[in-house]
C-alpha cells in the first residue's frame, strides 16, 4: 500500500475514536499499559485534567485505510504551552530559545499526561503504519507552528521508528523493583533462584545487611507510632475512599505551594471505569485515617506502578511505608513481576528498586537548535552511561554466590527447575 491508501485525521481527543477499536489496536502493541487505554485517556479529557487552560491541548492523530475505514495507527498527542507534567525535562532548551528570542512553545508531545510509565505510544498495525504516523506528527507540528515534537517513554518499536526517521534520542533513569520471576539483574542475589519471593521477609533476606536494618528500623518506627495500614483493592474502594485519597493528594500539593494536575472528577471516572486497575494503602492512627498511597496495577502483565501519595499530617517514615513497603508486600503476595517506582529518586535503591534506562525521542524543527541540542544529548547520554555504571556498583542486593552443584535426587523427589 502507498500513503495515498490511507487517511490521516487529527481530532481534539481520543473521544473521536471508538473505545473498542482504540483498545483493540493497543492490545496488539509490544508494551500496552492501562494508561494508554481509551478509558484512561478519555477520563483525562472529560474531567478537565487536560484541555482548556491546562496547557495540554489534545491533538489525537488517527490513520485509517481509505478502503474500509480500518484503524491502522493512532497516537495521543498534545499541543503544549509549558513543560510541566512530562518528567523528561527540557526547561534548559526552552530557556535557550527564550534567550535567542525564538518561541519554544507551542510544542507537540506524544505522551500520557502526568504519567512517566514506559510503554507503547505509537499504536500501529505494522512498521509502515508507525512510520507514517511519525511523518504525520511532523506535519502536524509544522502546521501548528510547533518548535518540536517529543515522544516520551515509548517502547522499543517506537524508539526504533523514531531513530530511523532521524529523531534524536535522549536517555533517562527510573527505578524498578523485580520479583524473582525475572532473576532481575547481574550481581543480584536472586539470580540463585527463579522462584518469586515467598514473602516480604524473603525479599529482605536478599538485601545487604545495612539495607535490611534501615528498612526494619523505618517499619518499626511507623508501627510504634501507632500507624496501621489497610489495603483496599479495586471495586472495594468506595466513593468515601476516593474522597479521602483526593483530600490527601490535594493537601500534599498544597504543602508544596502547588496545584494538583488531576481533578476529583478524573478519579471518579477511575472508580467507575477502571477500578480493577487501582489499589489503595490507607494509613490510620488513633482510629483516624492520616495518609495513603495509590498504585495502578496491570494484572495481566503482573506489573504495578507507584502513582500517587498524600497525607493529612506528617509522621516520619509513613511515606516510605505507604509508597514502597506496603506496595512491595502486596506485589509479593500477589506474585506480581515488577513494581515501577516512577520518575527520579535514587533513594529508591535503598528499598530494593534497581535503575532502569528509559528513552525519549525528539524532533527539533530549527536546524541550528537541533544541532546544539543533538550535541548536548550526546554528552548527556555519556553521563547517563557513567551514572548507571556507578549505580550498578551500589546495588542494594547481596552479591550472588555460585550455586552448589546439585546432589542426587532422593527417591520420588522431582528436582526443581
Amino acid at each position: 500500500m502507498t500513503e495515498n491508501d490511507y487517511v490521516i485525521e487529527v481530532h481534539p481527543g481520543v473521544g473521536a475514536v471508538e473505545a473498542r477499536e482504540w483498545d483493540d489496536l493497543l492490545s496488539t502493541q509490544a508494551r500496552p499499559t492501562p494508561f494508554m487505554s481509551h478509558a484512561y485517556l478519555r477520563a483525562m479529557e472529560t474531567s478537565g485534567s487536560v484541555g482548556g487552560d491546562t496547557g495540554w491541548e489534545p491533538a489525537t492523530l488517527v490513520v485509517r485505510e481509505r478502503a474500509g475505514d480500518t484503524l491502522v495507527a493512532a497516537a495521543a498527542a498534545y499541543l503544549k504551552t509549558h513543560s510541566y507534567g512530562e518528567y523528561v525535562f527540557d526547561w534548559a532548551w526552552a530557556d535557550a530559545y527564550r534567550r535567542y528570542g525564538v518561541p519554544y512553545y507551542p510544542k507537540l508531545v506524544v505522551a500520557v499526561p502526568f504519567t512517566p510509565v514506559p510503554g507503547s505510544r505509537l499504536l500501529a498495525r505494522d512498521v509502515p503504519a508507525r512510520t507514517l504516523l511519525l511523518r504525520a506528527l511532523g506535519a502536524l507540528a509544522r502546521e501548528a507552528g510547533c518548535s518540536s515534537v517529543h515522544l516520551l517513554f515509548g517502547d522499543d518499536a517506537d524508539d526504533d521508528a523514531a531513530r530511523e526517521a532521524g529523531w534524536m534520542m535522549r536517555q533517562g533513569v527510573q527505578f524498578h523493583w523485580h520479583n524473582r520471576h525475572d532473576a532481575a539483574a547481574p550481581g543480584h542475589a536472586s539470580a540463585r533462584s527463579v522462584l518469586p519471593y515467598a514473602g516480604f521477609a524473603d525479599f529482605l533476606a536478599d538485601l545487604q545487611r545495612d539495607k535490611r536494618k534501615k528498612i526494619a528500623q523505618e517499619r518499626r518506627y511507623v508501627a510504634e507510632a501507632g500507624v496501621t495500614f489497610e489495603t483496599i483493592e479495586g471495586g472495594h474502594m468506595a466513593a468515601a475512599d476516593w474522597d479521602f485519597f483526593h483530600a490527601c493528594y490535594r493537601n500534599t500539593y498544597s504543602q508544596h505551594a502547588s496545584t494538583p494536575y488531576l481533578t476529583r472528577t478524573f478519579f471518579a471516572a477511575m472508580q467507575e471505569r477502571m477500578a480493577h486497575n487501582w489499589v489503595m494503602f490507607a494509613a490510620s492512627r488513633g482510629g483516624r485515617r492520616v495518609a495513603c498511597s495509590l498504585i495502578a496495577v496491570d494484572r495481566a502483565a503482573g506489573a504495578a506502578f507507584g502513582r500517587y501519595w498524600g497525607a493529612l499530617e506528617h509522621i516520619p517514615h509513613v511515606h516510605f511505608e505507604a509508597c514502597y513497603y506496603q506496595p512491595l508486600q502486596w506485589c509479593i503476595a500477589n506474585r506480581f513481576r515488577r513494581f515501577e517506582g516512577g520518575a527520579q529518586g535514587e533513594h529508591k535503591m535503598a528499598r530494593g528498586l534497581l535503575p532502569a534506562r528509559t528513552q525519549s525521542a525528539h524532533w527539533i524543527a530549527e536546524p541550528e537548535f537541533a544541532r546544539a541540542i543533538g550535541a548536548h544529548l550526546k554528552q548527556e547520554g555519556g553521563a547517563i552511561d557513567e551514572y548507571l555504571s556507578e549505580l550498578d556498583d551500589r546495588s542494594p542486593f547481596r552479591p550472588a554466590s555460585p550455586a552448589p552443584a546439585p546432589g542426587p535426587a532422593a527417591p520420588g523427589e522431582e528436582r526443581s527447575r
